[in-house]
């Protein structure tokens, strides 16, 4: 692996959210793509969303000018990502999918690729049981955008080798990103913190004790929050918040994560965040 970003080659497994997301960092760098799904309409979905944030990315000055833009490929296919030099395992944040996914493409890829999950809260050494090569697996939590968001959280596992160590860092320098290591648990720093918080917030939307957007003020206001947790949800994924919470609850019993009835109202009407036009907040109205 390489700082140089000529000398990388990625594949993203999933075109969801943070699929696209990581999809549009890299190919802003000049990193060539290769992004999987197991739909050609959530691919050519994926395709438009990545070309708007794309334009926005140029917009906010935050893509180095001097190198081309990467091409991206779309594939029904796991078996295009053999000649991957870094996969990105960035499916929904169910253990039998992940795994599913994780099988397959550590079968497929050459030793000595370096495989990453984006996983929100499942353990990085608990994922290691699905693949073939332990060592070569990594967690890098990229936030959402992740094409303005500089900072990551890298999860290294304790089988997770230093030379897997290494080459993550130096595709991250590549991407332009900074990484902080922690050690492997459920919700690791970022999620542990975060998700009980916006599960409060929700919580104290459905008791009446105020509104959402009293709720996101205070934070914003007196805590100095750039966004409060609720318009944080919303960006996230109510659904994908209630699998995460899920995760941490089956995995640690504390009741802070237990989702609340609200958040899971939420999933069931199908009010999912920005991606749906309708979350804690109603983006077709644009408010």
């Amino acid at each position: 692996m390489s700082t140089d970003y000529t000398d990388h080659r990625l594949a993203i497994m999933g075109a969801g959210v943070m699929g696209t997301n990581i999809a549009a960092l890299a190919l802003g760098h000049g990193i060539p793509v290769v992004l999987v799904d197991v739909s050609e309409d959530v691919l050519a979905g994926a395709r438009r969303t990545i070309a708007q944030k794309l334009r926005h990315a140029q917009l906010m000055g935050v893509l180095p000018a001097d190198r081309p833009q990467g091409e991206l490929m779309t594939s029904l296919s796991p078996h295009d990502v053999a000649d991957a030099t870094t996969v990105i395992e960035a499916v929904t944040e169910i253990s039998e999918t992940k795994a599913q996914v994780l099988t397959e493409v550590s079968q497929i890829v050459k030793p000595g690729t370096v495989l990453i999950s984006n996983t929100s809260c499942i353990p990085i050494d608990e994922m290691a049981a699905w693949v073939a090569r332990p060592d070569e697996l990594v967690g890098v939590h990229f936030m959402n955008p992740a094409y303005l968001i500089t900072m990551v959280e890298i999860i290294q596992g304790s089988g997770t080798s230093d030379t897997t160590m290494t080459a993550v860092t130096e595709l991250l320098t590549a991407l332009g990103r900074k990484g902080l290591v922690v050690r492997d648990a459920p919700g690791f720093v970022i999620n542990r913190l975060l998700h009980p918080l916006i599960n409060s917030a929700a919580m104290l939307v459905a008791e009446g004790v105020a509104s959402v957007e009293v709720v996101d003020g205070l934070l914003e206001g007196c805590l100095g929050h750039s966004t409060g947790p609720l318009r944080t949800a919303d960006l996230i994924g109510i659904d994908n918040l209630v699998d995460s919470l899920n995760v941490l609850y089956e995995r640690t019993g504390d009741e802070r994560c237990r989702p609340c009835d609200l958040m899971l109202d939420k999933v069931k009407e199908g009010s999912l965040g920005r991606k749906s036009g309708r979350g804690f907040y109603d983006y077709d109205r644009g408010i």
